[in-house]
């Protein structure tokens, strides 16, 4: 048997599907598993040994995927992503399917209205439902991040005084209404007496410098000056991590590391907080309850259409720091 599993876009999206893949190979065992996803997305898929063939979508080479596809003759397609694009792949392969369900219209009820219809059931449940007609059930091993050799940070790399351990504090999000504003930021680093690396792309790197400048000495910016990869073996390395709803956050997740996430326009109730499985890690949560526009968005904004920004400015960042100090103490 020979199944394609489609996920595009983006790194905590496709590392939430990673159970998926897991499941398929382990259950299915004599099964060919093949993902399509984006090329720039490669690295979040690369070295998982669950995947026989990962295929990588360009701008600009459709066509020709379609064919190499085609030839394939899959058996199978589950569609993690159910978009257009995924339709085109589909409809051009003309074989089984099985799309996920992604509540859009649940989502939209909720964020515009604020009628609450979603399940109370995680994502990687809803996306390991696309392969229940498979005999696939949830091995409660949480999610995988798989980290190629050669990519581990250098020790001359982090600062001496990080080595003997730090926590990580992811300062990015995809999107402005995720992230908690730099002066929270910098709040939050002097509040916790431990050292910290901040961790983000490079689009996150003047923010970092600005952080860790106003900070103090035990705050290092990391932000744009390693690969993922390097970036996941920092979260490996560290006693815990602090994010926003963002994908650093899902890989901390997969590597079973302690997490405190900090959620702004999004919420925990889309399900797609840390998802550890049948493991035992601890995990807190910060959002403000109460406030009649959020969620305002199921992805995020440039800026808080609402002008205040109440669900990250408003964030207990003494209660957070308590945490941090708390769970460092364990």
């Amino acid at each position: 048997m020979k199944i394609l599993v489609i996920r595009f876009s983006s790194i905590g999206d496709i590392v939430l599907t990673s159970p998926v893949v897991r499941c398929l190979k382990q259950q299915l065992p004599d099964a060919d598993i093949h993902f399509l996803t984006k090329k720039s997305y490669y690295p979040t898929v690369e070295a998982n040994p669950f995947i026989d063939k990962a295929w990588l979508l360009t701008d600009d080479n459709m066509p020709e995927m379609l064919a190499a596809l085609k030839d394939e003759k899959f058996d199978e397609v589950i569609d993690l992503h159910h978009n257009l694009r995924t339709l085109r792949v589909k409809r051009h392969l003309r074989v089984k399917s099985h799309a996920f369900n992604k509540l859009n219209r649940e989502k939209w009820l909720l964020t515009a209205l604020k009628i609450d219809r979603l399940p109370a059931v995680h994502i990687v449940d809803r996306y390991l439902d696309t392969a229940a007609h498979l005999g696939i059930t949830n091995d409660g091993k949480g999610l995988d991040y798989f980290i190629p050799n050669g990519h581990a940070v250098a020790e001359t790399d982090i600062p001496h005084g990080h080595l003997a351990g730090y926590l990580a504090l992811v300062i990015g999000a995809a999107h402005a209404t995720k992230r908690l504003p730099n002066e929270q930021l910098i709040a939050l680093c002097q509040a916790i007496q431990h050292p910290i690396i901040l961790l983000g792309g490079k689009e996150d790197a003047g923010n970092g410098t600005t952080i860790a400048q106003a900070a103090g000495e035990h705050v290092y910016n990391a932000c744009g000056k390693f690969s993922l990869h390097e970036s996941a073996d920092l979260i490996r390395r560290s006693k815990l991590v602090i994010s926003h709803d963002t994908g650093l956050m899902h890989i901390a997740a997969a590597l079973r590391k302690p997490i405190i996430s900090i959620w702004g326009n999004t919420i925990p109730a889309f399900g797609m907080y840390p998802y550890y499985g049948r493991h035992a890690v601890p995990e807190e949560r910060f959002e403000i309850l109460g406030l009649s526009c959020r969620p305002c968005s199921k992805i995020g904004h440039d800026a808080c259409p609402k002008r205040h920004f109440k669900c990250m400015v408003n964030q207990p960042i003494d209660a957070i720091a308590a945490a941090a100090e708390r769970l460092l103490a364990r």
